[in-house]
């Protein structure tokens, strides 16, 4: 057994990362980078200087070794896990196929209960019964919103409603998300219908939270622009086609169509078949054909 400490690379690579992006007024995801950057590049290199001639991780997606192309090489197309509802391709769209040639998925055939199932023949009672994780890993149970404040100070500032009418005040804009519904403190106002208000954005110049009370169609759009896609294996041979995306863990695949604006960047505009509600900067949009994950960027 090799215990092995990454926390200096997770600091440096992925970490600080979180922390500019929730200082900008963005959402971001770390658990995707910690993919790309810890299991699958220093833990995956460690391995190998070990002699080990593969890796394995418990994620719950498939894999498709040695596709061929055209140029008589091949690839590794990484695939949805059988078990939909546990499918962890979305935290997987920024690693490359040459990170993926010597890895190996045990549960991409697997349902969680068969999971569960296998853990308790073999009287693993404790890991048999253990209930799913959620939330960010290094967080765990803790309160999201006292973890962050440990490490960047708050800038409280205004809740105005889209007119700029003040409602409130708000503990820092990252602690809000658009969508988020709770936490608000606002409670029902005399000129207002008695519809719940929800976040609509956030204004980073004046400090200010800008949320909506009732309908929420400001919160739906058709179309997202991304600066960068990683795309799996090999990339479109096309600069528009059509193929599904996400731009949330758990959400079903929605229709869409890609157009690639810069082939040099792989920066792409999506336009989806019906309105997405509350598209959020910072997270991954990450696109699909089939089974197979394509790959994804981050949303601008």
């Amino acid at each position: 057994v090799y215990s092995v400490n990454f926390a200096k690379e997770y600091m440096d690579r992925v970490f600080a990362y979180f922390l500019a992006e929730y200082k900008a007024g963005r959402t971001p995801n770390p658990d995707v980078l910690c993919n790309r950057e810890i299991k699958f590049d220093a833990f995956a290199s460690y391995a190998r200087e070990l002699g080990a001639d593969y890796i394995a991780t418990g994620h719950y997606c498939d894999i498709q070794h040695g596709v061929p192309l055209a140029d008589g090489s091949v690839t590794t197309h990484l695939l949805k896990a059988r078990d939909t509802n546990k499918d962890q391709t979305y935290f997987l769209n920024q690693v490359s196929a040459k990170q993926l040639e010597n890895v190996i998925f045990p549960l991409g055939g697997l349902t969680k209960p068969e999971v569960r199932e296998i853990a308790d023949t073999h009287r693993l009672t404790a890991v048999a019964k253990k209930k799913d994780s959620t939330g960010i890993c290094f967080i765990g149970e803790r309160n999201f919103k006292k973890f962050l404040m440990d490490y960047l100070p708050a800038q409280p500032g205004n809740i105005v409603d889209e007119s700029g009418v003040k409602l409130g005040r708000h503990d820092g804009l990252m602690y809000y998300t658009l969508g988020q519904r709770r936490g608000l403190g606002i409670g029902g106002k005399a000129d207002y219908s008695a519809n719940r208000w929800f976040v609509v954005g956030k204004d980073l110049a004046r400090n200010e939270l800008v949320v909506s009370c009732g309908e929420d169609d400001a919160l739906f759009s058709t179309r997202l622009t991304s600066p960068a896609i990683n795309f799996i294996g090999e990339k479109p041979t096309a600069r528009e086609f059509d193929c599904c995306a996400k731009t949330r863990y758990r959400q079903p695949d929605q229709p869409c169509h890609v157009r690639i604006t810069d082939e040099e960047t792989m920066s792409v505009e999506v336009t989806f078949d019906t309105p997405q509600r509350a598209v959020t900067p910072g997270q991954y949009v990450v696109l699909y054909i089939g089974n197979r994950c394509l790959g994804g960027g981050v949303i601008e």
